[in-house]
């Protein structure tokens, strides 16, 4: 197929240093070369992230000391990546850089001294790893005689909603983020954004959530019309399991949007799990490619599925460190309102649910919700809800989903799953089904997580040798 405009998205691990980003340029050079616009679309580096996060809470808490050491080290790795790329101390890119931490260590200072980290401050920080990425890729493609200029996610046009952590794109964004690097693509300049970033109408930075950087690439593959969005990985694309747990895994070659917003949605470290709702109105597909082997194919994202005989499963993926909290009592016996109030008590808090289930005698309700909300959960629920009610929850819980299209009225899909856990040992805790059939997710004990999702990979003959075979 031939190209005329790629957005090209660089996750972590391909904007780790100095040698990394270069690589990453190239990549981009390669499309250029060939004549095709390129929109590049960066993360932060590796670890910077987490480490952003580290430096908000050591200053909430009130160790300044630790914060302080935390910027410097980054600071200095950010300026050895940029030394590497060619930069001289008294570079545009090396002042830029210094002058990014220090705005970066007042906004830390702020909160060491009200000793308060808001959702508002925590996005403004966090927000620092991509804004100083961006620069050096930049500098990595001026290298190459690639004019490029790069800007903030609001910068670029992205607007969003005030929800600070997880924030969405409000409609007027496809136009705003058209109209700013339209201008740059026509002028021959390649634009390089800083990725997992908006900013609210009243200009505050957001951020959309963790693995937010493909959705920056996809909502810019939409305003734009993109032929495609290309997401560079350091793996084959998407795999049929986690590779570190299931050696045999095998790369797929075609999902369905539906599939993969499943995958990423059930703990598959694929995509934002909002990341294809963008692209899926207008048919965008969506490429997620191996940066250490760039002519192979990778995993093709597109709208209808790929059904394979006698293969209804393409992947099974999990989620770890997941609480179950059971809503029970004679209280709940057929009252909608009290699942309403659950429900209701939970949206409050913007609480995420990986699944539901409700007994038949609708005597109790039971959810899975991340580790880190359980907390948050059960205060929602016990201040919610009638005291006759009891609120019980167990941790180290995890979530393993098979999905693939191919589920759809096949019989025996459930059987399978059922009889391989068995045969393994692992007790099922609680189950459910999508309306979609597009998966099947079962909550288990978190210690059996890897010996379940072997024995059902295996069961489904996933593996390279069965599938060759």
């Amino acid at each position: 197929m031939s190209y005329s405009l790629l957005v090209m998205k660089f996750g972590g691990t391909n904007m780790g240093d100095g040698a990394a980003i270069r690589h990453s340029a190239s990549l981009v050079t390669r499309s250029i070369k060939e004549e095709i616009k390129v929109v590049v679309v960066v993360s932060a580096m590796a670890g910077v992230t987490n480490q952003l996060l580290k430096i908000a809470a050591s200053a909430e808490t009130g160790d300044i000391a630790s914060a302080n050491d935390e910027i410097a080290a980054m600071r200095t790795r950010h300026f050895t990546a940029a030394q590497e790329l060619g930069a001289a101390p008294d570079s545009d890119t090396v002042r830029e850089i210094r002058e990014m931490h220090e705005t970066l260590r007042q906004a830390v200072y702020g909160v060491y001294l009200l000793r308060e980290l808001t959702p508002r401050s925590r996005d403004l920080i966090v927000a620092f790893g991509e804004r100083l990425s961006a620069p050096l890729m930049s500098l990595a493609l001026e290298g190459m005689q690639v004019h490029a200029k790069h800007v903030s996610g609001g910068e670029a046009g992205i607007l969003t909603d005030s929800h600070f952590g997880n924030a969405k794109p409000l409609p007027q964004t496809y136009e705003r983020v058209k109209d700013r690097l339209t201008g740059f693509l026509s002028a021959g300049v390649t634009p390089v954004v800083a990725g997992f970033m908006g900013e609210t109408e009243k200009g505050a930075t957001s951020t959309l959530g963790r693995g937010g950087t493909d959705f920056t690439a996809t909502i810019i593959g939409k305003a734009l019309s993109a032929d495609e969005v290309w997401a560079w990985k350091d793996v084959d694309g998407v795999m049929s399991a986690d590779p570190r747990v299931v050696k045999d895994a095998q790369n797929i070659e075609i999902l369905s949007y539906g599939e993969v917003m499943e995958l990423a949605y059930f703990g598959a470290k694929v995509l934002h799990p909002l990341a294809v709702t963008p692209i899926k109105e207008s048919g965008i597909p969506l490429r997620l490619k191996n940066s250490t082997d760039p002519d192979f194919a990778g995993t093709l994202v597109q709208p209808e599925p790929q059904h394979i005989p006698d293969r209804p499963v393409k992947a099974v993926t999990s989620i770890k460190n997941v609480s179950l909290i059971t809503v029970t009592g004679a209280g709940v016996l057929g009252v909608p309102e009290v699942i309403a109030s659950v429900f209701t008590a939970l949206a409050r808090e913007n609480i995420t649910l990986l699944m539901v289930s409700q007994s038949s005698s609708m005597s109790n309700v039971s959810l899975a919700v991340p580790g880190s909300d359980a907390g948050r959960t059960l205060q929602a629920l016990r201040s919610g809800l009638s005291s006759e009610l009891n609120v019980e929850e167990q941790n180290d819980v995890a979530v393993l989903a098979i999905v693939g299209s191919g589920m759809r009225g096949q019989r025996g899909v459930s059987a399978k799953l059922f009889a391989s856990l068995a045969s393994s040992g692992v007790n099922v805790l609680m189950i459910s089904q999508g309306g979609s059939e597009l998966n099947i997710s079962v909550a288990i004990e978190g210690g059996q997580v890897d010996t379940a999702t072997l024995a059902v990979h295996q069961a489904f003959g996933l593996g390279r040798a069965a599938v060759s075979g």
